[in-house]
């Protein structure tokens, strides 16, 4: 069996997408041939398979003005290679990416096509039509919550199979730092407090700028308390300007994007997610098992995954976003933890993932 993965880019804001990805195809076996295709950029890192780098224009493939000229000719060149390929499964990332390639598949008849959504995706007149287009013998749509799948149903009409993505409980607990390790990676003073963590990028949706100022409110009852955010993005010197205005100084921590990040969450005592809406959220999944408890907004998707064991917060409120970090003094933080790790399930979670991702994929 030959596998394309045909991904939209390369680098750091897409690691995520990639570990799944490459977490699905590992799932095959060693017998299967892989290829990825990074239709923008580089950097997809210990990947299986090969890797072929596309270089496209990032206008042409949006269709942005007079750049949507050129999708003609991105496609002649896809669909040459492809039917040199000619391979069994192709796994897309999201909708853009299937706006590119579904159209060439009525030439591939014999291979079959699985799209993963990983977020929320605004899905217009023509795209429905377009996932509506193959049969589902050849296309398969997969979302990574239940939630995410249910929404996609709705709009399409057809069905969306859900890929709960997990992680390798094994894998993740042995890459893990302690808690003075992590803090020492982090270059964190050893000093009385809690420190509340962050991850994700800063982009709006993660709301990561009302954080900040909830975290301020919060400060000024309990001064000794800290926050480190990790991770790089459109908003980073907004979020820097922010913190400068309410005077935060050292108590606030931009550590920007770190390759490390999965073998830090022991440097915080409480793990943050202000998120206004998520696909899955696997921040949260790896706060979990490295046994820090979490706030989450209150979203579908969180509850989906820890129950009545979650900690939820309206979406947006700054207020009771304030009112949560203060309460966290009063908190047992390590029943907490172990409360969502029940509830998150992440040994049967993974096996499950591991059946699921293989019969996706092999049809």
């Amino acid at each position: 069996m030959n596998v394309i993965n045909v991904m939209w880019s390369g680098g750091a804001p897409y690691m995520s997408v990639h570990t799944v990805h490459q977490q699905m195809l590992r799932h095959l076996g060693d017998d299967v041939e892989i290829a990825n295709w990074l239709l923008l950029g580089n950097g997809l890192c210990n990947g299986a398979g090969s890797v072929r780098e596309w270089h496209m224009p990032t206008r042409a493939l949006k269709g942005r003005r007079l750049w949507s000229l050129l999708m003609p000719l991105l496609r002649a060149r896809l669909r040459v290679a492809l039917e040199q390929e000619r391979p069994d499964a192709i796994l897309i990332d999201g909708l853009g990416v299937a706006r590119l390639i579904l159209p060439l598949m009525r030439h591939l008849p014999e291979t079959r096509v699985t799209v993963l959504f990983h977020g929320t995706t605004r899905l217009r007149g023509k795209d429905v039509r377009l996932l509506r287009g193959l049969a589902p013998g050849q296309l398969c749509l997969a979302a990574v919550s239940q939630t995410l799948a249910r929404s996609m149903e709705q709009v399409l009409g057809r069905s969306v199979q859900t890929l709960r993505i997990a992680l390798d409980p094994s894998a993740f607990a042995l890459d893990l730092l302690d808690r003075g390790q992590a803090r020492r990676a982090l270059a964190l003073p050893d000093r009385p407090g809690r420190v509340f963590g962050a991850v994700g990028r800063l982009v709006p949706s993660k709301s990561f700028e009302m954080l900040v100022k909830a975290f301020a409110q919060a400060r000024q009852s309990q001064p000794d308390i800290r926050l480190v955010i990790m991770g790089d993005g459109e908003m980073k010197a907004q979020l820097q300007s922010r913190c400068d205005e309410l005077g935060l100084g050292d108590s606030l921590l931009l550590c920007g994007y770190r390759s490390d990040v999965s073998r830090l969450y022991r440097a915080f005592d409480w793990l943050l997610i202000p998120s206004r809406s998520e696909g899955l959220g696997l921040v949260l999944q790896e706060g979990v098992m490295a046994d820090v408890p979490v706030l989450c907004s209150d979203l579908s998707v969180f509850r989906e995954q820890l129950g009545e064991a979650g900690c939820y917060i309206p979406v947006g409120d700054q207020t009771a976003w304030t009112r949560a970090i203060v309460a966290c003094n009063g908190l047992d933080a390590s029943a907490t933890a172990a409360v969502q790790r029940r509830a998150l399930a992440p040994e049967q979670a993974w096996l499950a993932f591991r059946h699921s991702s293989k019969a996706l994929l092999q049809g």
